[in-house]
């Protein structure tokens, strides 16, 4: 069974782990944590979690990836606290940011299987989300992304110990808002389980575009596949495509720079060779044909911006996500022939964005862990 540390006494977490030490020095507003800084609440919220009936239910392993996850809930509010000119203390992006931080501490720093990572980075991301969901544009599309990246069971749980875990005159309301969000969750049928959907397409379309709901089923009328890859720096995708599409032609970003002498560290040249790439996509397309695009890809914007191409002609999308532990990748990228610098790959890794299930029409993760 996996778990960040054997000894959870805050004493040696305090110790050993340096961004739990800087929790310390980051004040709170007292309107809504009157507790005090980051580390009070922090431990408030962790004693809270463990007193709740539904945490004495969940098996050993869920147990303990909701103690990490509570643990690292607040860990970049250390980045993004202000003190606004009227006074008042906020941390506006800190679930988002403190969800990159927890996936580079899990994959660099304190190893986790894969699995278990990111749903503690989920959770992270999300914590919020329970206390904040009936006041969002689309509160439907909401609380259905949330179940297609966590379970909505454990994120609920996670923001109920957040609720209790402080000194506030608005707790109540806290509490009531997220049983609004069980409600919605259960309404939406996706109260502890993924959201399902018809067809991959459906999924597809919905978070392409939410307004015909999520039961509407779009007619599947696709054209070429389009195998979108995706993965740090070593990680193996060019084994991957060699395995599994040998005979398909790649469009390869290292191969297009070494053709023109771009180095991978050129910035305006990058751009350049992004759009030779798309000019050879565009021309497969046109064609009908399928092809791997082989590229990092490692954030959603990235891959957003290139889907939104291929489904332009009708391309039915797979992404396939490639990783392997860390210390396997900084190997893998030095046996590479297009090295990538370690600080650049170390880089990347505190940006990754790890595909959603949703992002294309289908989507693989072929991870190898410890």
């Amino acid at each position: 069974m996996w778990t960040l540390t054997e000894n959870k006494d805050w004493d040696h977490l305090h110790e050993r782990f340096s961004w739990v030490r800087e929790m310390d020095d980051i004040p709170q507003d007292p309107v809504h944590h009157a507790e005090g800084n980051v580390a009070i609440h922090t431990q408030m919220v962790m004693e809270a979690l463990q007193q709740l009936e539904g945490f004495n239910a969940l098996s050993p392993q869920h147990q303990e990836l909701m103690w990490a996850a509570a643990l690292l809930h607040d860990v970049e509010k250390r980045s993004t606290t202000v003190q606004e000119a009227d006074g008042r203390i906020t941390s506006k992006g800190h679930s988002k940011k403190g969800a990159m931080t927890a996936r580079r501490i899990l994959y660099m720093e304190e190893p986790a299987p894969f699995a278990i990572r990111e749903q503690i980075v989920q959770l992270v991301r999300l914590h919020g989300q329970p206390i904040w969901a009936m006041e969002k544009r689309d509160p439907v599309w909401t609380v259905i992304e949330a179940s297609v990246s966590i379970d909505t069971q454990l994120l609920a749980m996670l923001a109920r110990a957040d609720a209790l875990g402080r000194i506030s005159a608005d707790q109540a309301d806290l509490l009531y808002r997220i049983g609004l969000f069980e409600v919605m969750c259960q309404e939406q049928d996706c109260w502890g389980k993924a959201k399902e959907f018809k067809t991959a397409n459906a999924r597809f379309t919905y978070f392409e575009n939410p307004k015909n709901g999520p039961d509407f089923v779009p007619f599947d009328d696709f054209g070429p596949t389009v195998i979108l890859m995706s993965g740090l720096p070593g990680a193996g995708k060019d084994t991957y495509v060699q395995q599994h599409y040998k005979d398909w032609p790649v469009i390869n970003l290292d191969n297009i720079r070494k053709e023109h002498k771009i180095a991978a560290t050129d910035k305006s040249g990058n751009g350049r060779v992004v759009q030779l790439a798309k000019e050879k996509a565009r021309a497969y397309l046109r064609k009908k044909q399928g092809f791997v695009w082989n590229a990092t890809n490692t954030t959603r914007q990235m891959r957003s911006q290139l889907i939104e191409l291929f489904i332009t002609y009708k391309a039915y999308v797979k992404l396939v996500y490639v990783e392997v532990p860390y210390e396997k990748l900084h190997g893998q990228n030095k046996g590479r022939e297009a090295v990538v610098p370690g600080r650049a790959v170390d880089k990347l890794v505190s940006k990754l964005e790890v595909p959603a299930p949703w992002e294309a029409h289908e989507v693989i993760y072929h991870v190898k862990d410890e």
